[in-house]
C-alpha cells in the first residue's frame, strides 16, 4: 500500500470517528453537516491543487516549488525532484552535444549532414569554406542547388560512394582541390566529408616534376658520355681529338657528380635535426671565405664590395650558413656580366642579422621569382648550364634558411639586377667577442 492510499484511508477513518463522536455527544444532524462541510472543503482543496498542478505542468518553471500541506506538498516535492533530475540529464546531453559540435568544428575536414531529400541539415565552418555555403542561410536547401558541379551532382545521385570524388576549382578563389566522399547513415541520411588536398596535389606534382627533372638532368650528360665513348671506340682519333673528347667527358661526369652531391646535401638537410640555437658561428671566418671565393670566381671581372659588421653573428651550423650565403654570392657573380657591380652587406636591422647580395646583372622576371627555390627550376636553362649551375643551389639555400628560422626575400627587375636578402630572427642573432689584438 502506497502513501496516497494510506493517507486517504487515515483521513476517511478520522472523519468517520469525528462524525460518530459528534453524533453521540451532539446529534446526528450536526455530524452529517460536519461531514458534508469537510468533504466539500477537501473537494475544493483538491480541485484547487489539481488546477495548480495543471498550470505547472503546462508551463513548468524550473526551481519553483509550490507550497501545500499534506499529500499535495509531497506531490509537489516529488515532482520538483523529478524535474530537477530531468533538467540535469538535459543539461548533460546539451553539453555533450555542444562538445560534439565543437569537435566537428575543430576538424580540419568539412562535414555536412543531409536529410533524406539531400537538403542541408547542418555543416561545419570548413564545409562552408569548401563549398561556399552558409550554415544559417542555406539550412534546408538542396545541396545540388548550391554545389552545382556536374561531377558532384552525378556522384551524389549515383548512390555508389565507395570511391572518393576529386573536385577541382573549389574554394573562394576557385583554386583548391577537394577530396569528397559521402557516407550514408540513419534513415536515408548522408554525411558529406570533404578534405582540402591542394597541398598534397601540389606536392605530388612537384615530386613528379622532380623525378622528371632529375631524369632529364642526368640523361643529357649520360647521352654525351655514351656518344663520346662510342666515337672513341669506333673511330680512329688523333691524340689531340682524344684529349679533347676526354676533357668533354670529364666535364659531363663532373656535372653529374655535382648534381648527385647537391641531391645528397638536400637529403641530408631534410633528414637532420634542427641546428642548435646556442652555438655561435664565427662570422668573421665565414665573411673572409665568402670574399676570397667571390674574388677567385670573378677573377677581377666584377666590382665586388663588402660592407660587413664583423662583430655580428648568428647561431647554428657554420658549414650550412657558409654554403647558403656562398651560393647567393656565387649566383650573383655567375649571372652578372663582366664589369658589373656586386655589393654584399652584413648588418643588424631592427635587432635581426641581415645578409644581402645586390648585383647589376640580368635580373629576374617577376613571374619566376616565386619559383626560384624549386628544385631544378631555372629562369634561363641554357645560361644556367653554361655557368655550371645544377638548378639545386637555391633549393639548398631555402632548406638551410628554414632550418635556421631565417627568411629569404628576392627583389629583381629585368635588366637592372637583383637583390637577395636573408633575415635571421632576433633569437638567432648574437655578437662575437672582440678579436684579440
Amino acid at each position: 500500500m502506497n502513501i496516497i492510499w494510506a493517507r486517504s484511508i487515515v483521513s476517511v477513518v478520522l472523519l468517520a470517528v469525528l462524525c460518530a463522536l459528534l453524533g453521540v455527544f451532539v446529534n446526528v444532524k450536526t455530524a452529517l453537516i460536519f461531514a458534508i462541510v469537510v468533504l466539500l472543503a477537501q473537494s475544493v482543496f483538491s480541485t484547487f491543487h489539481k488546477q495548480r498542478l495543471w498550470r505547472l505542468l503546462d508551463a513548468p518553471v524550473y526551481g519553483e516549488v509550490p507550497s501545500a500541506p499534506g499529500i499535495w506538498g509531497e506531490i509537489y516535492y516529488r515532482l520538483h525532484k523529478l524535474a530537477k533530475r530531468w533538467h540535469a540529464q538535459v543539461r548533460q546531453v546539451e553539453q555533450q552535444h555542444s562538445r560534439f559540435i565543437q569537435a566537428i568544428q575543430a576538424s580540419p575536414n568539412g562535414v555536412a549532414m543531409l536529410d533524406d531529400h539531400d537538403q542541408i541539415e547542418w555543416c561545419n565552418a570548413i564545409s562552408e569554406l569548401h563549398f561556399g555555403l552558409d550554415a544559417k542561410r542555406d539550412l534546408r536547401q538542396h545541396i545540388t542547388h548550391l554545389v552545382r558541379q556536374p561531377d558532384f551532382v552525378r556522384y551524389l545521385n549515383s548512390h555508389h560512394y565507395e570511391e572518393m570524388l576529386i573536385m577541382r576549382g573549389m574554394g573562394e578563389k576557385r583554386q583548391n582541390v577537394l577530396s569528397v566522399q559521402v557516407f550514408p547513415y540513419g534513415e536515408n541520411r548522408k554525411l558529406v566529408l570533404s578534405q582540402d588536398i591542394t597541398e598534397l596535389e601540389r606536392t605530388d606534382a612537384m615530386r613528379r616534376d622532380f623525378v622528371a627533372n632529375v631524369s632529364h638532368e642526368l640523361k643529357t650528360p649520360l647521352t654525351v658520355l655514351s656518344g663520346f665513348l662510342e666515337t672513341m671506340r669506333e673511330l680512329p682519333l688523333g691524340e689531340a681529338e682524344r684529349a679533347r673528347y676526354l676533357e668533354l667527358m670529364e666535364q659531363q661526369a663532373a656535372r653529374m657528380r655535382h648534381i648527385v652531391n647537391d641531391l645528397l646535401v638536400l637529403a641530408k638537410l631534410e633528414g637532420d635535426n634542427k641546428p642548435p640555437s646556442d652555438h655561435m658561428i664565427d662570422m668573421r671566418a665565414v665573411l673572409r671565405h665568402l670574399r676570397d671565393d667571390a674574388e677567385n670566381l670573378s677573377s677581377d671581372h666584377h666590382q665586388i664590395t663588402f660592407d660587413a659588421d664583423e662583430g655580428l653573428t648568428v647561431t647554428g651550423v657554420e658549414t650550412e650558413i657558409l654554403s647558403a650565403l656562398g651560393n647567393l654570392v656565387t649566383n650573383a657573380i655567375r649571372y652578372t656580366p663582366d664589369g658589373g657591380k656586386i655589393h654584399v652587406t652584413w648588418q643588424a636591422n631592427s635587432g635581426c642579422a641581415t645578409f644581402s647580395v645586390a648585383d647589376s646583372g640580368l635580373g629576374i622576371p617577376a613571374a619566376d621569382i616565386p619559383r626560384l627555390t624549386e628544385r631544378f627550376y631555372r629562369v634561363d636553362r641554357s645560361r644556367s648550364r653554361d655557368t655550371g649551375g645544377t638548378g639545386l643551389g637555391l633549393a639548398i639555400v631555402k632548406h638551410v634558411l628554414q632550418r635556421h628560422d631565417a627568411q629569404l626575400e628576392v627583389k629583381s627587375e629585368e635588366g637592372r639586377g637583383s637583390t637577395f636578402t636573408v633575415r635571421f630572427p632576433v633569437f638567432r642573432t648574437a655578437r662575437l667577442h672582440p678579436a684579440p689584438a
